[in-house]
């Protein structure tokens, strides 16, 4: 098994609240399968990025990728400090299996990896069984957990009906297009990352989900397929002001008149949170339910 080449991107602590949004978009431009991203006790904010070659000759492509994403951030953020090591083989299937812990979310669901059949029998909760790959969305993250949670809430309100149409924007791994599934809903995951629709698509047939009922397709809102009565999006605050002229037009109500649909939205620091809210505001939501955890937030406009 080939060494890993491993990027560490520092940023300072006096640069994290301003540029942190910044280096999280480059990375999520350049790095499609995901980096590590860790808090140091000073303050600043250090991302971990690993890259990986397929034999002797992908070496020097090992190392013009990291010289260009280096370059990339440099030119945007020139305060970010840089250092590449090697890092020796690991098995990371098994390495996933020592860090993956079962997670419940709201009063519904439990997140489980394939390997926990134990607990998938024994829960009286919807089991979602996730194959811990690259694709981001297990459960640990506070934000895929603020999105569980809030879909667990409307479901226990009685907000969801089943049968229902919903859009999962930018699906990962699948998670909460399966929980709206598992919830009776029918519907949509949507992701530009073609590695992201791969797991997605196999978390589906994990969970025994039908096509019919959970469609999932390279694309962003672009390929969206309306009306949907909700739509979950776990992204970034930048996307989704970006977004929200467009997710405004993707309701309708039963007679097929358009109609804002319901929306829960995460991805968000707490520090963004006015800001998406006025972007929707300006397109006629009204003041959502705030949901945290940690610095994170999840809004759902209704």
């Amino acid at each position: 098994m080939a060494k890993l080449t491993r990027l560490t991107i520092t940023l300072p602590a006096a640069a994290v609240e301003a540029d942190e949004d910044m280096l999280s978009a480059l990375l999520a431009q350049r790095v499609s399968h995901g980096w590590e991203e860790t808090r140091l006790a000073d303050g600043a904010l250090r991302c971990l990025v690993h890259f990986a070659p397929q034999g002797d000759a992908e070496s020097e492509s090992v190392a013009a990728r990291c010289r260009d994403l280096r370059a990339c951030i440099t030119a945007v953020l020139p305060q970010a400090l840089f250092e590449k090591d090697a890092v020796a083989p690991t098995n990371w299937v098994e390495a996933w299996k020592d860090f993956f812990t079962p997670v419940e979310a709201g009063a519904h669901f439990l997140v489980l990896a394939p390997w926990m059949e134990k607990e998938r029998l024994a829960g009286r909760r919807i089991p979602l069984v996730i194959e811990p790959k690259t694709a981001f969305g297990t459960g640990h993250h506070a934000s895929t957990a603020l999105c569980l949670e809030a879909l667990s809430s409307l479901a226990g309100e009685g907000r969801l009906t089943a049968g229902s149409r919903f859009l999962d924007l930018g699906t990962g791994t699948g998670i909460l297009g399966l929980a709206c599934a598992r919830l009776g809903l029918r519907g949509d995951g949507l992701d530009t990352d073609p590695v992201a629709v791969d797991n997605a698509l196999e978390n589906r047939a994990l969970n025994a989900v039908d096509e019919k009922n959970f469609r999932v397709r390279t694309g962003g809102i672009e390929a969206a397929d309306p009306p949907y009565a909700v739509v979950a999006a776990n992204i970034l605050a930048g996307p989704l002001m970006d977004m929200a002229a467009s997710m405004a037009v993707l309701g309708a109500d039963e007679a097929g008149k358009p109609t804002l649909p319901l929306l829960v939205l995460s991805g968000i620091l707490d520090r963004q949170a006015e800001q998406v809210i006025e972007a929707y505001a300006a397109q006629g939501f009204k003041r959502p339910r705030v949901l945290t955890r940690q610095e994170w937030v999840a809004l759902i406009f209704e």
